[in-house]
């Protein structure tokens, strides 16, 4: 018997909960474009650097070299260095490949109880096309998301700030692991949403959303609550359940 979730403002006509979908696709397979996520599109478009081999005209057969007509030019940063200009490192990587394959274990019961209740349900999505994650439902709405659309960590959700994410706020860091609220939109006062970013490693992030219930939209800040809920997750992270 299929489970029917309690509809939100980011879910499909058909039901499919939605929560990370709305901005990256996740938790919805029958999503047009499903796969192509807007941060793979945006952090992995590569960057045409043509080298010129430093010839110029000359006899048929024979390459000259060209001459040097000003000082040497900067250093061009790859596209997959990381972390990339303005981007806080991560001190301490954390291995989360266990996590990945069980994202439903990044929060106990316990602590899924006293987040939304006893009657929260769990919808695994551990194929999912922005990475492996997990979706908890109540009146109030979880998701935690492992990424796999890049190897590019929080370099990717940086290189978006103003453009494809225009709401971008980085916020204060958990236990020296640095965290970014992201989204193609600013809904934490209309719809009691917020995703945010924690940095695992230089190149792997853990992707967390909550929307708010109705009774309690506008309490509080839900970045802020999302930042907490993605505290919960590192600790369970670093104690490898």
């Amino acid at each position: 018997m299929r489970t029917v979730l309690p509809r939100s403002s980011c879910q499909t006509s058909r039901g499919a909960p939605k929560i990370l979908g709305c901005r990256r696709g996740a938790f919805d397979r029958n999503a047009p474009g499903r796969g192509k996520s807007v941060r793979r599109a945006l952090a992995l478009a590569p960057l045409a650097l043509f080298a010129l081999a430093g010839c110029s005209a000359t006899t048929p057969g024979q390459a000259v070299p060209a001459e040097s007509t000003g000082p040497p030019t900067a250093r061009t940063t790859p596209a997959d260095e990381v972390p990339g200009p303005g981007v806080p490192k991560v001190p301490n990587p954390i291995d989360i490949t266990r996590f990945k394959q069980n994202p439903c274990a990044a929060l106990t019961a316990e602590q899924i109880s006293s987040l939304l209740g006893d009657e929260a349900r769990v919808v695994p999505d551990p194929k999912g096309a922005g990475g492996p994650g997990c979706g908890w439902f109540s009146q109030a709405h979880l998701v935690v998301l492992f990424p796999n659309v890049d190897k590019l960590g929080l370099t990717s959700i940086y290189r978006a700030k103003g453009g494809t994410y225009p709401f971008f706020a980085p916020l204060a860091p958990v236990d020296g692991y640095p965290v970014v609220a992201y989204g193609i939109e600013d809904v934490r006062a209309r719809l009691g949403e917020c995703n945010v970013a924690l940095g695992t490693s230089d190149r792997e992030t853990v992707d967390v959303s909550i929307t708010q219930s109705p009774a309690h939209k506008g309490e509080k800040d839900p970045c802020e609550s999302a930042r907490e809920v993605a505290g919960k997750v590192l600790g369970n992270l670093r104690g490898g359940r």
